[in-house]
């Protein structure tokens, strides 16, 4: 957004720039200067085109014909960054289908108990008998509801190993999470849910719990409830609550009024790991050996810790954040247990296609910078080139970004942006000794395309400081072109 910025001014102005210098090269040519007294009051056309052709070796002209090429070099620049952007988008494409198979974004509900009980509701009705009497019959209707039950506490505890799975040319960040589960449940008052309940299923529960992406399940523990094992079985049978995971059924001990659990549940899965705090507390931790951790959610980590080895984080979630009780009746009432979640997106913070975009944004400055240096070394070397070798120097720095694009598909960046820049620098190095014919003059040129270059890659390496490095690059490189063209226009 900065450099597009900077672009739209540095255009507006060469416009400007160029209406102004072709109304001060008119006067110049005489085409807008009065004629003086006693000179004739027209010029033939044969006295223009002389004065024209006496501009082409003026400075002023020849900035006007190098901002027009700079310009010019858009248009192969936008074809370039059209092409990365298709490869872009065939990367995004490759990945989603690695992910697919893999595993996708984890979401990972619960768990939550669920309690059928059955409602008695007696149904009186008068009627009137053939006598003319009036009779009463009360009809007995029993209902199946099914309570759910939130824990008083969740503690989880989550391993996740970030990985590269390669397809072709490209590399799909994913992780393996190892996920530890534990906490209490508290023996719920299902009475206090209706004044018709008769009969409470205590023996017919079941525990269950969500799991956005079940078929990326490696393995999973048995249930510990109270220290008894208990199997999982797949689905959770309320999909209007929670639409995929799996649950274990049970039987409650009424005699106890607290009951433990834990287990165990490894699964694959890419890009992000999110949570809902279903328990009354909820205190989660998650470590990673990934270092670009992006919290995100309605929760952000109470600690966190992040380095090149990876990352740590916690969060203690009170139930006062969401928007649900502990118990209800899932028949009688509807809630989004989705609307409060938590947790880390892992993501590659400068990926190829993106540094290859940032250096295209680039391209205009760098190119328009070279032109200028080759025009103070005309000034220092009294020899002009040619404007179609400007042209061939810019299509060189063009040829760059494609060049390094395609080296980078099958390579490392930085492997990919050092032959990729030693090839163009060669080039264009050889190229000005041949219209140049100085050694000396080459070697420079050389030497400030290297730093050029080095420029543009440290630049793309940064992250949170990228703005002000591109800022501290524009104000530099003007300082250096004001003292170098300090001296130009005097006598």
């Amino acid at each position: 957004m900065f450099l597009d910025v900077i672009i739209g001014l540095f255009l507006i102005g060469t416009c400007i720039g160029i209406f102004l210098i072709l109304t001060l090269l008119a006067r110049k040519a005489g085409f807008l200067s009065a004629p003086e007294e006693g000179a004739p009051s027209k010029l033939g056309v044969t006295d223009y085109i002389k004065k024209l052709k006496g501009l082409q070796h003026s400075l002023i002209f020849r900035f006007i014909m190098i901002t027009l090429l700079v310009l010019g070099m858009t248009i192969p620049l936008n074809m370039v960054e059209q092409i990365v952007a298709e490869r872009s988008s065939l990367h995004s494409r490759v990945l989603a289908d690695i992910a697919k198979t893999w595993g996708s974004q984890q979401l990972i509900m619960g768990p939550a108990l669920i309690i059928p009980f059955t409602e008695k509701h007696q149904i009186v009705t008068t009627k009137e008998d053939k006598d003319g009497n009036d009779r009463t019959e009360v009809k007995t209707k029993l209902i199946r509801k099914h309570a759910i039950v939130l824990p008083e506490t969740i503690d989880l505890k989550n391993t996740i190993q970030g990985e590269h799975r390669k397809r072709s040319l490209y590399k799909s960040l994913v992780y393996t999470a190892d996920i530890k589960i534990s906490g209490q449940f508290n023996k719920p008052n299902i009475t206090s849910l209706s004044d018709h309940v008769s009969e409470i299923h205590w023996d017919r529960a079941r525990i269950v719990i969500g799991l956005s992406d079940t078929k990326a399940i490696n393995t999973t523990s048995a249930l510990s409830w109270n220290e008894e094992a208990l199997r999982f079985e797949p689905g959770t049978s309320i999909n209007g609550l929670i639409a995929r995971g799996f649950h274990a059924p049970l039987t409650i001990d009424t005699t106890k009024e607290s009951f433990t659990y834990s287990f165990n549940i490894n699964v694959n899965g890419s890009q992000s790991f999110h949570f809902t705090p279903l328990g009354r507390t909820t205190n989660v931790e998650v470590i990673s050996n990934w270092p670009h951790p992006s919290f995100n959610g309605s929760a952000l980590p109470a600690q966190r810790h992040i380095d090149t080895n990876g990352f740590k984080a916690s969060w203690s979630v009170s139930h006062l954040a969401r928007n649900y009780p502990q118990l209800w009746t899932i028949e009688n009432q509807t809630h989004n247990l989705e609307e409060f979640t938590a947790g880390v997106s892992l993501f590659e913070s400068v990926t190829l296609y993106t540094q290859i975009i940032r250096a295209i944004k680039y391209g205009v400055l760098f190119i328009c910078l070279t032109f200028i240096t080759f025009l103070i070394f005309e000034l220092a070397i009294k020899k002009k080139l040619h404007f179609v070798q400007y042209a061939v120097i810019g299509l060189a720095l063009t040829l760059f970004y494609l060049t390094l694009l395609s080296m980078a598909e099958h390579s490392n960046f930085f492997t990919a942006y050092i032959s990729a820049a030693g090839v163009i620098i060669a080039m264009i190095s050889s190229y000005a000794y041949a219209a140049i014919r100085k050694l000396s003059s080459s070697i420079i040129i050389t030497i400030m395309l290297t730093a050029l270059f080095s420029l543009l890659y440290s630049l793309l390496q940064l992250e949170d400081y990228a703005l002000l490095a591109g800022t501290g690059l524009l104000l530099t490189m003007l300082a250096v072109l004001m003292y170098l063209t300090r001296n130009i226009g005097r006598s």
